[in-house]
């Protein structure tokens, strides 16, 4: 009984790492997508004081992710469509991600 409890902790132990592994990583792949789309990144417009400043909208609650994922799908006002962009950024490439992936990775590192 005690080594069937010890390999259920040893597994769920593994399972949790790895989950903390692939948060981890989606930060990263969100951060270089802040820092790379469109070739300058996100902040050359965003982090101007007269642009919108997503990580404060996103931590005040003014921008939910589905109006962040509208806007980056079929852009806004001066926002331009860009899924392209996020896409072609090699870590999202590498890692496979799909749009809805890329989308979240970038929210969440907006997020923290």
């Amino acid at each position: 009984m005690k080594k069937t409890l010890g390999a259920v902790a040893g597994v769920a132990l593994i399972a949790l790492s790895g989950q903390a592994f692939a948060a981890d990583d989606e930060l990263k792949v969100g951060k270089k997508i802040y820092d790379r789309a469109f070739g300058r990144g996100c902040g050359a417009c965003h982090d101007i004081a007269s642009n919108p400043q997503l990580a404060e909208l996103i931590k005040a609650g003014e921008l939910d992710k589905a109006s962040f994922s509208d806007t980056l799908k079929n852009g806004k006002n001066g926002m331009p469509k860009a899924m392209e962009a996020i896409m072609a950024v090699g870590p999202v490439k590498k890692a496979g991600y799909s749009e809805d992936q890329a989308i979240d990775a970038v929210y969440k590192f907006l997020s923290k």
